[in-house]
């Protein structure tokens, strides 16, 4: 059992860190922060085989705070560590303003310098991982966090400020420095001190802005973002976690006639379009036919019967489907086709379109599958 230590668990990166070591059953974690006292500390870091060091200051009231709160308390790790004459590995998260002379990266800089010093005193293994702009689930919002503070606000219809859109800012996600911090558990040893390389996202504050936005407008437009690019899967993710509870139900917009109910669900440039209806017993959908548009259809609730022929007549083709059965039935191009709620109760269905619909180019044309051109139905398979 490897035994964990986290400094500053209770804070951002700490409480990221920590629920993902909660999934391993090789590891018992135990964290210090605020309020925790010297004592706790003390014995603490002297029963740790790995020291996660998160615990800082970056916006004190007082700026001495910086040197006590980043130095100072590295310095008295390391004190600790030497009097108990325990060496277990270190893993620091430093910030890249170590590299400039304000006192935020002065005092980092320092508590750099205390733990390679007790490397080099010891034979310990330091780490020292210098993060960018973090960003993700649980950072405090209106504090050091561009992302976190466009995402909270935005969320919570509360107004944001872009000092200048064109400014380039550097960010890097929670999850991809927990991922890099845990193999730091398993790789005990190693000769470098910087830490592995986290991945880093370079983007303007005014498309920062905007596709938080986006996000937020999701629930009236429905379109969803390229979430092929991991740097928009994480974004959305973390405006997600701002999104406040009452916000989180949201209705589509309903369409209602003598058939029954149809609405959008969600939909994509890349992706088409699903929306879902619900079918009233004996009821006919559809009766036209696309060249380009191709169409799935899921009937997961009552019994429906869907039909289809090429647009130049031949046979009719004759699908049984059932809400007891997962079936997919697929719509080719140039094929007319309906669907018929041939149950006794209400039929819901999931389709799914290749296109978002545009009324400029439907590429939607009706022509009913029972018209003069067919010759006969034919039934393709059991429902």
């Amino acid at each position: 059992m490897t035994r964990i230590l986290i400094t500053g668990g209770r804070g951002f990166l700490g409480r990221n860190l920590a629920v993902h070591l909660l999934e391993r059953k090789d590891c018992e974690t135990t964290i210090f922060d605020q309020g925790d006292s010297a004592e706790d500390l003390r014995n603490s870091l002297l029963e740790a085989d790995v020291i996660f060091h998160l615990a800082g200051v970056n916006r004190p009231h007082n700026p001495i705070d910086f040197e006590t709160g980043n130095a100072g308390l590295s310095e008295y790790v390391c004190q600790i560590l030497r009097e108990g004459r325990h060496s277990p590995k270190i893993v620091f998260s430093s910030s890249i303003q170590a590299e400039l002379d304000n006192p935020y990266g002065v005092s980092k800089a320092k508590a750099e310098d205390a733990l390679r010093q007790f490397a080099s005193e010891t034979g310990a293994c330091v780490r020292i991982y210098r993060l960018k702009n973090l960003f993700g689930k649980w950072c405090r919002a209106n504090y050091n966090s561009v992302t976190a503070t466009f995402c909270h606000n935005i969320a919570n219809d509360l107004p944001i400020a872009v000092s200048d859109p064109a400014r380039k800012v550097e960010l890097s996600y929670v999850d991809d420095v927990v991922a890099a911090f845990l193999t730091e558990i398993d790789g005990r040893k190693s000769e470098a001190e910087t830490g592995a390389e986290i991945p880093v996202y370079s983007i303007q504050l005014g498309d920062l802005a905007g596709r938080i936005q986006a996000f937020h407008e999701m629930r009236s437009t429905l379109v969803l973002p390229d979430f092929t690019d991991w740097f928009n899967r994480a974004l959305y993710a973390t405006y997600l976690s701002y999104v406040p509870p009452a916000a989180r139900r949201h209705n589509l917009e309903i369409k209602s006639d003598a058939r029954g109910s149809l609405a959008e669900f969600i939909k994509a440039k890349h992706f088409g379009q699903i929306f879902v209806s619900r079918t009233k017993p004996g009821v006919t959908r559809g009766n036209h036919y696309h060249h380009t548009k191709t169409e799935k259809f899921f009937v997961v609730q009552g019994d429906g019967l869907i039909r289809m022929r090429a647009v130049e007549g031949g046979l009719i083709e004759e699908y049984p489907v059932t809400g007891n059965a997962y079936q997919v039935i697929d719509i080719p191009p140039g094929f007319t086709h309906s669907i018929t709620n041939v149950g006794t109760g209400e039929m819901v269905t999931l389709f799914w379109s290749s296109e978002i619909f545009d009324p400029n180019r439907p590429d939607t044309y009706y022509l009913p599958v029972d018209s003069e051109v067919q010759t006969k139905s034919v039934l393709v398979g059991k429902a």
